[in-house]
């Protein structure tokens, strides 16, 4: 009895001693970011109740257990750009990609030496996963150092047995498995860390690896992410990355999926998008993460054309809900976008925020959560919403936000107020810029409060908050930041605000 006493008190000491190292380690959340592909706001049902059509019960079960926000934003309307705003807390418009998007065979886009939000956590003791679309260019072995050009190269010189330079897991992450681009664009083939997947023939004729089909992707997305969830511990905090390829073009929902909208091949691919994410959540919770995961679930822009959205609107279904604009364009239709916080130790459930956030904040966050010091040389245009999260005000040295279009056009928005330099929609919808040329109109002011739809340009009727909004974004454009802090350079000298006019910002 003495002897089992004497070890009851052993063992309640040493509990002692590690029971402050557990809480310590317990108190950094896993922390899961899935990235839908031209998701559209209104594709969401729980945001788009009433033209809304189209079911996504996972992601209004995980709105329902945290938090809908309503005023999210990508730093700009297309992949590429907007992707590396998540990432690296900084606008994409500071780089060299002033518009469109990277190819499948492009160079990398993010500088080696430039932090990220998976090298922030790296530094804070964190396991980095990624698994999906990358888009953000990577250097591939070549047999003569020059890299293929364009959506689909007649000719490749790819060494298939070859290592990947400045890929993702050079870019902080620990493990990596996705695709180079989207699957419109070449090479179709897995790349695994920094090798390939598989191999493609060199003669052009095809330029897909034996075995990859595009409709498995998305669900071999699905299984590798809830199967690494699975795999891990308690030992140590993880940020796992979720880019989908979905619902994005081409629109390849699988076999069991096939006509379970109502609304086409698009609603059921989005209905197949929503149920990955399922797959993903459950995934948590039966590893017993639940409580201490903060997961996140976005789009990196609006709905795209693609998705025949006019059919769409005729059967009910708006996927852009009450705003203007879709993929591609400056109208809020192109860069608001849902997203959905789950965090059940720290967010409330079925709370609401209607506070306006961007992509590039998700850096600060991640910082804040986990109390590190950004760098100066690190995330300039990003800003906490952690505050958000325990539904208080966002404290932010950040004016206002901007928003980039695919041809380059800027818009800026604070508070109620929207400046677009702009004289169409800046991006594929109508007018775009070569329809609008003619137009008299100079740009567009809105009050996105009394007009969320784009409807009354007051640009010409309230020029004193055009000329604020525009010397706001010409500050922010030239100070190479738009948060507080050291001044900070761009990567190019020229930044062309006005594309319609002669007008410049250096």
């Amino acid at each position: 009895m003495k002897n089992r006493t004497l070890f009851s008190s052993f063992a309640a000491f040493v509990l002692a001693l590690i029971a402050p190292m557990s809480a310590s380690a317990q108190t950094k959340p896993n922390i899961v970011f899935i990235y839908a592909d031209d998701m559209g706001y209104g594709d969401v049902q729980c945001l788009n109740p009433q033209r809304g059509k189209i079911k996504t019960p996972s992601m209004d079960m995980l709105a329902s257990e945290g938090m809908l926000f309503t005023d999210a934003h990508t730093t700009s309307s297309v992949c590429t750009p907007s992707r590396y705003g998540l990432l690296t807390g900084r606008y994409n418009w500071r780089t060299q990609l002033q518009t469109g998007v990277l190819w499948g065979y492009s160079e990398p886009l993010i500088a080696a030496d430039r932090l990220t939000v998976g090298g922030l956590l790296q530094q804070n003791g964190y396991e980095t996963a990624m698994i999906g679309k990358w888009h953000l260019g990577m250097t591939m072995p070549t047999t003569n150092g020059v890299l293929p050009v364009g959506r689909k190269p007649k000719t490749l010189n790819i060494v298939w047995d070859g290592k990947i330079q400045n890929g993702p897991t050079t870019r902080g992450f620990d493990y990596y498995y996705g695709i180079s681009a989207s699957l419109d664009m070449a090479p179709y083939v897995y790349i695994e860390n920094d090798r390939f997947d598989g191999e493609i023939p060199q003669d052009g004729k095809s330029s897909t690896a034996e075995g990859f089909t595009r409709d498995g992707v998305l669900p071999e997305f699905g299984r590798r992410a809830a199967q690494y969830i699975s795999q891990r511990d308690d030992d140590k905090p993880f940020f796992l990355y979720v880019p989908l390829n979905s619902p994005h073009t081409p629109i390849v929902p699988t076999k069991e999926w096939v006509g379970k909208s109502g609304l086409g091949k698009y609603g059921d691919f989005q209905m197949q998008t929503d149920a990955t994410i399922g797959q993903i959540v459950d995934a948590i919770d039966a590893a017993g993460l639940k409580q201490n995961t903060l997961v996140i679930v976005s789009s990196d822009n609006g709905c795209s054309k693609a998705a025949g959205i006019p059919q769409l609107q005729k059967q009910g279904h708006y996927p852009s809900a009450q705003f203007r604009g879709s993929k591609a364009d400056l109208w809020d239709g192109g860069h608001r976008v849902p997203f959905i916080v789950r965090w059940p130790a720290r967010v409330q459930a079925g709370s609401r925020c209607d506070q306006t956030i961007c992509m590039t904040d998700f850096m600060a966050t991640c910082a804040d959560i986990v109390n590190a010091k950004l760098p100066a040389d690190a995330a300039e245009d990003s800003v906490s919403f952690l505050p958000a999260l325990d539904s208080k005000p966002i404290v932010s040295t950040r004016a206002g936000i901007v928003n980039h279009s695919i041809s380059g056009h800027f818009a800026y928005r604070q508070g109620k107020w929207k400046l677009m330099l702009a004289k169409g929609s800046g991006g594929w919808s109508a007018p775009n810029e070569n329809a609008a040329k003619n137009s008299t109109q100079k740009a567009q002011l809105y009050d996105m409060d009394a007009d969320p739809g784009e409807t009354n340009n007051l640009y010409e009727s309230r020029p004193e908050v055009a000329e604020r909004l525009l010397k706001q974004l010409e500050s922010d454009v030239q100070g190479g930041r738009s948060t507080k802090g050291p001044m900070a350079k761009n990567d190019v000298e020229n930044i062309v605000l006005w594309k319609n006019q002669t007008r410049r910002s250096k």
